[in-house]
Parts: structure tokens; C-alpha cells; sequence
């Protein structure tokens, strides 16, 4: 295209500041989002930390919407550990992994209707859900309980099931991390994963779950910030040939959406900016900036205006083409009026599903008729018997958490603690202050661990706890040491707050399977 056939310079700008998604600081709209919204920004990210109640997520939203009703209000809200509506309290649904356990698609459908109806009385749009990996290695750093298992089949029906509840909900799904992050061993938070796997295996393991969500009509796919060998060095979210399959093969007419762009993977590579246009170039509609509080080193605002540049930029230097452009935006448009009328059939012309009025002020922890529980409960798995553990010391034994979906941990504790009246020695203490506190305690009650994946098990003074604990809560999908001697056995297959719940009622006998 000559320089006398690009767009006038308001509409190039407006197509760059169409495909754009960024994350910001604070509860309220800053002035410089206030302003890129009026002129025409696609969406805006919401984290925990801009989420504090149900009042102020409502005025939030509406203020996005207030401002341009087309734009999209996204959040990385998938139930389980990965939660922003319900970071501080948990997740009051089963994550993907417990749902697989109970491979009831008809209830998966229904716990993501729930998870929907609430992110759409939030005002919120979009949803980077269900999660699509094929998580079969083990050692997997940042998937795990966030996929529905390692069974591409079984991934794929509850893939389909989780797409259709929050459709039915109102709600954009997102499908991610195409083509897929569950055979990986490395966090794209951290670097740049391999997904080394042959051509067939890729055809009949890692996509068959996306092709189930583009089949079930999902509106978005997730970029995964991965390299397949046979496809290029570039990681997909910038790969031609790999954003090409997702169209061409699998036949996703909507908006191909990136991971966020600030994350190790691509950002220490390439940068933010240079990404962003190798992104569109490849064929990436809706770049998901991320989170400027993680990794914490730049400024949104700044960042975003830079972004808005590049892309710019890029076009008139022939680098990314108009069309190009123009296309992004006008997928990511067409997802903005349609939640927006979604809204406005809702009988809300700023948030989603009719929900129920009054003042609350705090989002509801529980599921409507505890559904999310009962579900969870349904997943757990219990080995072994023991006494009362009423009054229990509740000690975390992981030193680390994942970046996606925080200390989940703490969570955890703070239920079992609560429900069997007993005490969290952690995250307050560490481990080993733990350790000395419950050992030299005159006033010890039972001991209950609870572990996840990132648990270390060689580790001494983990070992010495697991020596005296009378249970342990295991959160993760790992197989547990061959020679652990707890008494009492609790699988809850995630670290949600549905799942703690579930776990403490199994501890006290009165549930579980045995």
C-alpha cells in the first residue's frame, strides 16, 4: 500500500487503539484510561488487586461502559485457583481438574452458567475461559489443576460444556493456550516454553480441545506464549504459521487474543512494543497487554501510548498492512457490540445478566445452593481414617506459588483452619517458624499439612511435619511420595475456595468417598 492509501491518520490511530486490551493501577478509572476510551480503546484487563467488592466492580465496569459501551471489560476468571472476582476470599468453584475427576459434563456447565451469571453482574465481558490445555506433564509449572486433565477427549468435552454455561450466562469466552501448554515444563510468566511435540501427536492431543471449543462456538482463542519445533522459532502468539491454523484448519471465526504481552516469554525477547506488532502481523486481533503491577517494572500508561505508536508506526512503514490493522479491529469491534447488546437484552445497558439488586457490598463467597461445593465435594478422594481434628494446626508446606493464580495456599489454611476451629501457623510464619511453633507448642492440637504441586517432599523439615501430622490436604494432580505416613489422606484436585470447603467436610467425616 503507497503512503497516499493508508487510512487518515484518527482512523489509524483508532484501528491501533481498537485492538488493544490494557491492565492498570487502582480501583478507579485513571484519567489517562478515561481518555484512550473516549477515543475508541478495545478493552481494558482486570486483575485482583483493581477488585475489592461488589459495589466497586460495578462502578468500575460501568464507568468502562460509561465511557464506550463497545469496549471490553476482560478478566482471567476461571474458577478454582485462578480467580480475580474472588482473589482474596477463593474461588467459590471447583477449578477445571476437579471437574474432570467428576466428568459430569452437564455439571461443568452448570458451575461455569454460576461463574458466568456472577462475572456478568460484575460488567464484565470477557473471560480467558475455559482452559484448554492438555496438562500431561506433570512437572508442569503454571497449568496443572487449571486443565480439565491429561486426556484430550476428556479436556475437550468439558471444554465444550464450560463454553456453553457461560455463554448461556452472557459472557465471552476465550479458550486458552493455543496449541496448547500442557506438555510443557517451563512458565511463560518466567520464559519461553517448548512444546515439543510431532505433528501427529499435536493433531490429536493438543488441538482436539480447541477444535471443540471453536465447534461449541466460543468467541476468542488465547495465544500461548510456546514454540512447536516444525514451526518456526517464533512462539505462536507471534507465528504466521500457527495463528494461520487456527484459522484455516479449525475454523475460528472469532477473535484470536494474545497472552499478555508483558510476560518473559515474549517481552524479554522482543519486547512489548515489538511484540505487538509481530502479533498483528501473524494474525492476533486483541492484544492483552497484562499487568503492570506483575512484573511491576513499567508504567501502563506510558506503555499503552507506546504500544498505540508502534502499531502506528508499523503501518506506515509498511511493516504491518492497514488491512491487517483494520481487520483486528474490526473483529474486536464486532465482539464489543455484541456484548454490548448482550448487556442491553440483559436489561442492563452496562453489566450483564440480571442479577439480584440491593446494597451488598461484598461479592457472595458462596454459590448460589453451595452448587460449586457440592460439585467439588464430588471430586474429592479420601485414604485412610483418624480421630477428631478439631482445634488443628493448619500448616502450608509450599514455599512458592504460581504466578497465574497467586498463593492460593493461604486460601486453603484459612478454610480448613476455620472449619475445624483450628489455627493457621502459615502464611503468616514460614515453614520453619511453622515448624518450631506447632513442635514446642504446650497447647498443640492435631496437625493437618496441606500441599500442593510445588511442595517440596525432599525437603527436611517438611519431611519432620509429614512425621507427625495426623492428615494431609493435597490440592495438586502430582502423585504423592510412595512412602508418606499420614494417617489421613485428603484429594481435593485444587486450591479453590469451593474445593477447601469440600476438603474440610471430608476431614470431618462427613463426606468423601473412601
Amino acid at each position: 500500500m503507497n503512503q497516499t492509501d493508508l487510512p487518515a491518520g484518527d482512523d489509524l490511530r483508532r484501528d491501533a487503539l481498537n485492538v488493544l486490551a490494557p491492565g492498570f493501577v487502582g480501583t478507579t478509572l485513571p484519567p489517562w484510561l478515561e481518555q484512550l476510551l473516549d477515543e475508541g480503546l478495545g478493552g481494558v484487563w482486570l486483575f485482583g488487586h483493581n477488585v475489592t467488592d461488589e459495589a466497586q466492580v460495578r462502578a468500575l465496569t460501568e464507568a468502562v461502559h460509561g465511557r464506550c459501551a463497545e469496549a471490553l471489560v476482560c478478566a482471567d476468571e476461571e474458577g478454582g485457583t485462578v480467580t480475580r472476582l474472588h482473589h482474596a476470599e477463593g474461588s467459590p468453584w471447583p477449578g477445571a481438574w476437579a471437574l474432570g475427576v467428576v466428568d459430569d459434563a452437564e455439571a461443568t456447565r452448570t458451575v461455569y452458567r454460576g461463574l458466568g451469571e456472577q462475572l456478568a453482574a460484575a460488567g464484565i465481558d470477557l473471560t480467558a475461559a475455559p482452559d484448554a490445555d492438555v496438562n500431561t506433564e506433570p512437572d508442569n509449572p503454571v497449568i496443572g489443576v487449571r486443565s480439565f486433565g491429561a486426556d484430550a477427549g476428556l479436556v475437550a468435552r468439558h471444554v465444550s460444556a464450560a463454553v456453553a454455561g457461560l455463554a448461556e450466562a452472557g459472557v465471552a469466552t476465550c479458550a486458552k493456550h493455543f496449541p496448547g501448554h500442557g506438555s510443557t515444563t517451563l512458565d511463560s510468566h518466567l520464559d519461553l516454553p517448548v512444546l515439543d511435540v510431532d505433528p501427529q501427536t499435536l493433531a490429536r492431543r493438543e488441538l482436539v480441545p480447541f477444535r471443540a471449543a471453536v465447534d461449541a462456538g466460543t468467541d476468542a482463542i488465547m495465544t500461548g506464549h510456546l514454540v512447536v519445533p516444525g514451526h518456526g522459532d517464533l512462539p505462536a502468539t507471534l507465528n504466521p504459521a500457527l495463528l494461520g491454523m487456527l484459522r484455516e484448519e479449525l475454523g475460528l471465526t472469532g477473535v484470536i487474543c494474545t497472552d499478555a504481552l508483558d510476560m518473559a516469554a515474549v517481552a524479554d525477547r522482543y519486547g512489548r512494543e515489538r511484540s505487538a506488532v509481530l502479533a498483528l502481523a501473524a494474525g492476533a486481533d486483541l492484544l492483552c497487554i497484562g499487568n503492570p503491577v506483575f512484573p511491576g517494572d513499567y508504567d501502563a500508561a506510558e506503555d499503552t501510548v507506546r504500544l498505540v505508536e508502534a502499531v502506528v508506526a508499523a503501518v506506515r512503514d509498511g511493516e504491518l498492512s492497514a488491512a491487517r490493522l483494520a481487520e483486528a479491529a474490526g473483529r474486536v469491534r464486532a465482539l464489543g457490540a455484541r456484548q454490548a447488546a448482550r448487556r442491553a437484552g440483559h436489561g442492563r445497558g452496562d453489566g450483564g445478566a440480571a442479577a439480584d439488586g440491593g446494597d451488598s457490598t461484598s461479592l457472595p463467597l458462596e454459590a448460589p445452593d453451595d452448587l460449586g461445593q457440592r460439585v467439588a465435594s464430588r471430586a474429592v478422594r479420601v485414604t485412610g481414617v483418624g480421630g477428631s481434628l478439631s482445634g488443628a494446626d493448619v500448616v502450608a508446606l509450599s514455599r512458592r506459588g504460581n504466578i497465574a493464580s497467586g498463593a492460593r495456599q493461604e486460601v486453603v489454611s484459612g478454610v480448613l483452619a476455620q472449619e475445624l476451629s483450628g489455627r493457621v501457623r502459615t502464611p503468616d510464619q514460614t515453614v520453619d517458624e511453622a515448624v518450631d511453633d506447632v513442635t514446642a507448642g504446650t497447647d498443640r492440637g492435631p496437625l493437618v499439612l496441606v500441599s500442593d504441586d510445588h511442595s517440596e517432599w525432599d525437603d527436611p523439615t517438611i519431611r519432620g511435619l509429614l512425621g507427625r501430622a495426623d492428615a494431609l490436604v493435597h490440592t495438586g494432580i502430582r502423585d504423592l511420595p510412595a512412602d508418606l505416613a499420614v494417617p489421613r489422606v485428603v484429594r481435593t484436585y485444587g486450591g479453590g475456595r469451593a474445593s477447601a470447603l469440600a476438603g474440610a467436610t471430608a476431614l470431618r467425616g462427613l463426606g468423601g468417598e473412601p
